[in-house]
């Protein structure tokens, strides 16, 4: 299950994050969706987080991490670029998005 945890300093953007985040985890889904595995929104964790002080590039940074699937590594900055895409479309005063995928092997501790 993909976690995503979106950092911005403004505290304005929190708000105006917030109001994104099921069409968000919509764009992810698809996005992240390869071959037979259909990711569903529900299956994304996302956390936003208020950063003070520090040197941000971005005027708002997501970072993504889920699991390596070949499709994901062919893609990866297409996926990032479409997820960057859509933030701003969505929601243009968020400035400048910079967006990470972090792809890699990984357990997960419950049970369904």
């Amino acid at each position: 299950m993909p976690t995503v945890n979106i950092f911005y300093k403004d505290s304005k953007k929190g708000p105006e994050l917030q109001s994104l985040v099921d069409g968000l985890k919509d764009c992810m889904a698809k996005e992240l969706t390869c071959g037979d595995i259909r990711l569903k929104s529900s299956e994304i964790s996302v956390r936003f987080i208020n950063v003070v002080g520090g040197a941000m590039i971005g005027a708002v940074e997501v970072e993504i991490a889920a699991h390596s699937f070949v499709e994901r590594v062919k893609k990866q900055d297409e996926i990032c670029l479409k997820i960057m895409d859509y933030l701003q479309k969505e929601n243009p005063s968020l400035g400048e998005v910079k967006v990470w995928l972090q792809l890699s092997e990984l357990g997960h501790s419950w049970k369904e």
